[in-house]
């Protein structure tokens, strides 16, 4: 049995990590009438999941010697200057953005924007990645980033059969880049549609179809025009998808212009480092009459309670916490930062600076096109591109190993074609070493090559980039203050506690977020043979193993590239396991009614037909409810998914017998990870029931959210599901379904989101076996310590047998809401103007907050948000007293902004005071929000998803607002 005594080493990092020291934590224990933290944890946990002994990891390493371990694994990876292509690019990130987004923590500690208000800066960002996107394709609506173009691709497909839903059939581009079909076909074929590959050089032949999805140039390079397929599919009454890029763009017409209903693909070439295949934004936009129907996020323009222009999340944005099995995708957790990166490298270049890039790529390329074509035994297979030339060669293998002696990775197509793709910051004298290498005469660059491979007829007639965003930073002085300006109107866990319930926002360590930039890390291709990548796939294998043996499964896999992808692979498997035994009638999903919508939403996606299991009145599972269903389903059910702790924040004792109730009718127990910082080193869902978990190592495992993504959502399994883990996309034939006894790929790469796993690996192996259970232990301790400040104040919801909650707290305002009007809402919008982000509103029981407060979190921050907690309870008791009317509250107002608190006019009978500084301690450091209260109606009623114009930042004259121009505005 783990003994959780506090470290020796105040400085190891165990205790950097943890927020409370050991005076402290005696102190939060003392007033839960605990001696230790073992004596806490017996009580809190039920002894039937209990592990017996902490994870089997390695001993824990100091930051320094972490780091060292890690650039012993970088210097084992092959750095060559990749041309691989195949949908990932050498790109440049500039160091003002490298330094200022990915590296900052004001960018990267940041939480998805639920909470408009203290989250402009983040939004702003974000909607200049969707103008950037849909002026770029030609499209009205764009999304906020989905995770990765293959699954981006998948996600077309899923519109067009949603929004064609006679349509059984789609059509795939063959042209298309392997990965992409391979990711795609399976996503389609599991919800039941056929599955078409063609080369698409003639009339579409066959009705039926929800659409077709065109590349847009094809994987070898080749350049078609995609009209003739778009309007011989629109005659048939399905949709037309672009898979396109964006960089191409620059010099080719967009989608739109030539009649597509859809263009989908990959923002990484925008200054997005490859990271080993990930992160990377995806793009998807979309016609306006298909709006309704996008998946992921959108990002829209609303308006404050002064009438000023604000943004916030639109449409249907968390939609899948609400309408569950009927949600458009499954997406949580997108990719904003990397989404904040590429649309910084637009704002910083501008239209101008990315057509010269676009045309010095292309000019690189149409010189070595010259070179093949004097070079007796080369032949170019295509005679349109952009960046890629795809070569007949006597001897692909030989040829590629002279380009990697040459210091150049290259792709293979066969025995006979390479392909290269040349990138940002290659140079006429590459071209000449790859002309070399290849036995073709050198070129000297003399002559224009422009357009030379561009087709006449596709060249771009429409303007880019129009906006004025594009065009007003000039120089990284004003890069910097726009990237300063936009995240100090921002909350991020560098200035203030999180305390979101199931969410996690826990230390990131910078020890593990400064490896990710290392080039031997992040210059990597996903698609580099094994021997250019041995550091790499040790470095992966060690946190599978890692991962297992904290959860007690028998095998992990890394490349679900976000938790709600991890569901749908777990749940992949278990619904093939299922077929390969025959069970072809298992076709149903039990979901408690309190389970994450996701859940719900992956199942879905996974072809199952949800069924709910209602909730007890503790909170927990309802076992006569649950017998009920196996009772009418038996035979039918293939899985229950259940979130342990649960989603109300308890540690349910029955654990056990509703997956002992669920294996005797034959059925799989899916264990939700989402709130693994309850049982990580404590407890194992291996062990005591489950049969496959995801993880959200960007909650858990320390990975930051950075404003909504990056995720990394690993499947575990037990033994005999091992065989239907997600499979390499580049190692299946999209043309033919999965064998029956293996897995299929569910994201573009082997590895998903490898970049950032050396994020987790650092935190495990600095933590170690003991210091993972501390924490765990600390995270309880903590929700237990609020929970008990706060229960005077306001009633906390569940509890467990001993009057305990996990790692998190529902705090219930139902009843202060009958009595004063004052909603779950008014208060977190009051939390702004203490200077903390909400907790979690209104999940999982409507009229409540979720605070989690993560053993990060030192005894001083609980306490300033417990006393921010009680101070607002006694906002809402003058309500209640009737001293004040709830419409002239200060509640019902929040929050204020500077302007609006300096401002001659005050119309309130609250004092300003009262309004912007209501505690003490905000003398001191003070938060001012840039908007007050967001209309969120209005803003769905009048749709808006791309930048305003910067006179629209003048309509109001009672709040001062930095506009897009950065020009002030009263």
């Amino acid at each position: 049995m783990t003994h959780l005594t506090p470290t020796s080493d105040p400085s190891s990092y165990p205790a950097r990590h943890l927020g409370p020291d050991a005076a402290e934590a005696a102190t939060m224990l003392d007033a839960l009438g605990f001696s230790t933290l073992d004596e806490l944890i017996d009580a809190a946990l039920p002894p039937s999941i209990r592990a017996n002994n902490p994870p089997a990891l390695p001993a824990p390493l100091s930051e320094h010697r972490a780091q060292e371990r890690l650039r012993a694994l970088a210097a084992k990876n092959v750095v060559l200057t990749p041309l691989y292509g195949q949908g990932y690019y050498e790109t440049i990130t500039p160091p003002v953005i490298r330094r200022g987004v990915l590296e900052d923590p004001g960018w990267y500690t940041a939480y998805t924007p639920y909470q408009p208000e203290i989250s402009q800066g983040r939004l702003e960002a974000l909607l200049n990645f969707q103008t950037l996107i849909s002026e770029l394709t030609g499209l009205p609506i764009a999304g906020a980033s989905l995770l990765d173009e293959a699954s981006a691709v998948a996600e077309a497909v899923g519109l067009m059969a949603r929004a064609k839903k006679k349509g059984r059939r789609v059509l795939l581009d063959a042209r298309l880049h392997p990965q992409v079909l391979a990711v795609a076909a399976e996503r389609a074929r599991a919800i039941e549609l056929e599955v078409e590959i063609e080369n698409l050089r003639g009339p579409i032949v066959g009705e039926d179809y929800v659409g077709v999805v065109i590349a847009y140039p094809g994987t070898e390079g080749d350049i078609v025009d995609p009209r003739a397929i778009v309007e011989d599919m629109h005659t048939r009454g399905g949709l037309a998808a672009v898979a396109c890029d964006l960089m191409a763009l620059q010099l080719l017409e967009s989608p739109g212009a030539l009649g597509a209903d859809i263009a989908v693909g990959s923002s990484q070439r925008l200054g997005v480092p490859l990271f080993f295949g990930g992160p990377h934004a995806a793009f998807i936009s979309v016609t306006e009459k298909l709006k309704r129907q996008l998946p992921g996020r959108v990002v829209g323009v609303s308006k404050d309670a002064s009438g000023a222009p604000a943004y916030r999340l639109a449409l249907q944005t968390r939609e899948q916490h609400i309408r569950r099995e009927k949600a458009t995708s499954n997406i949580c957790t997108a990719q904003a930062l990397l989404a904040v990166t590429a649309s910084m490298y637009a704002v910083y270049h501008g239209a101008e600076g990315l057509r010269r890039i676009a045309w010095g790529i292309h000019g690189r390329a149409a010189l070595l096109a010259r070179a093949v074509r004097q070079a007796p035994g080369l032949e170019l297979e295509h005679d349109t591109f952009f960046d890629t030339l795809t070569i007949r060669v006597a001897d692909a293998k030989a040829s590629a190993e002279a380009l990697a002696h040459a210091g150049y990775l290259v792709r293979p197509i066969g025995a006979d074609k390479i392909s290269l793709s040349f990138g940002e910051s290659t140079t006429e004298a590459d071209v000449a070493a790859i002309a070399r290498a290849l036995g073709a005469p050198e070129t000297s660059g003399e002559g224009s090559t422009d357009g030379e491979g561009l087709p006449e007829a596709l060249l771009r007639r429409t303007e880019t980039l129009t906006h004025p965003i594009f065009s007003r930073i000039h120089s990284e002085t004003q890069m910097l203050r726009y990237l300063r300006e936009l995240s100090d109107k921002d909350l991020a866990l560098d200035r203030t506690m999180i305390p979101l319930g199931s969410c996690t926002m826990k230390l990131n360590p910078t020890a593990g977020m400064e490896p990710i930039s290392w080039p031997e890390f992040a210059n990597i291709h996903p698609f580099a043979p094994e021997e250019h990548t041995r550091g790499w796939r040790e470095l992966i294998e060690e946190i599978e193993a890692w991962l297992a043996e904290i959860t007690g499964y028998a095998k992990v896999s890394v490349q679900p590239n976000a938790g709600s992808q991890g569901e749908l692979a777990g749940l992949l498997a278990i619904r093939r396991y299922h077929v390969s035994r025959g069970d072809l009638a298992r076709d149903i999903c039990l979901i408690p009614q309190s389970a994450h919508g996701t859940n719900a939403a992956s199942a879905t996606l996974a072809n199952l037909r949800v069924v709910v299991v209602a909730t007890a009145e503790d909170g927990s599972i309802d076992l006569a409810d649950l017998e009920a269903k196996l009772e009418q389903h038996g035979p039918h059910v293939a899985a229950i998914m259940i979130t342990y702790p649960s989603t109300h924040g308890v540690f349910e004792p029955q654990v056990r017998e509703v997956c002992e109730k669920v294996h005797a009718v034959g059925g799989q127990v899916y264990i939700d990870g989402a709130n693994m910082n309850a049982l990580a080193g404590l407890a194992r869902p291996g062990e005591f029931g489950g049969d496959v978990s995801h993880l959200n190592l960007h909650k858990t495992f320390t990975i930051p959210h950075g404003g909504g993504g990056p995720g990394v959502g690993p499947v575990a399994v037990r033994e005999h599901l091992v065989p239907f883990l997600p499979t390499d996309p580049n190692a299946t034939d999209p043309r033919q379904p999965a064998p029956e006894g293996t897995g299929v790929p569910v994201t573009a790469t082997r590895y998903g989101s490898a970049g950032v796993l050396p994020i987790s690996w650092s935190y495990l192996a600095m933590m170690g076996g003991d210091g993972l259970a501390r924490a765990t232990a600390h995270a309880v301790l903590g929700a237990n310590y609020v929970a008990a400040r706060l229960r005077e104040d306001y009633p906390i919801l569940y509890t467990g047998e001993t009057g305990l909650v996990a790692h998190e707290c529902i705090v219930d305002l139902r009843a202060l809401t009958d009595a004063s009007g004052v909603t779950a809402a008014d208060v977190c919008k009051r939390l702004v103007d203490y200077g903390f982000h909400a907790p979690t509103l209104a999940f999982p029981v409507a009229g409540t907050l979720m605070v989690e407060p993560t053993e990060s979190e030192d005894i001083a921050e609980l306490d300033r948000f417990i006393e921010a907690m009680r101070s607002i309870r006694r906002e809402i008791q003058a309500v209640i007293d009737g001293a004040v009317d709830y419409q002239d509250s200060v509640l019902h107002h929040a929050p204020f902004t500077a302007r609006s608190v300096s401002g001659d006019e005050w119309p309130y009978t609250f004092t300003r005071e009262e309004a912007a500084w209501p505690v003490a301690s905000l003398g001191r450091t003070k938060y001012f929000p840039p908007v007050r209260r967001i209309d969120e109606a209005y803003g769905d009623r009048n749709l808006v998803c791309s930048c305003p114009p910067p006179e629209a930042f003048a309509l109001t004259d009672t709040t001062n607002h930095t506009s897009q121009d950065g020009a002030t505005h009263a």
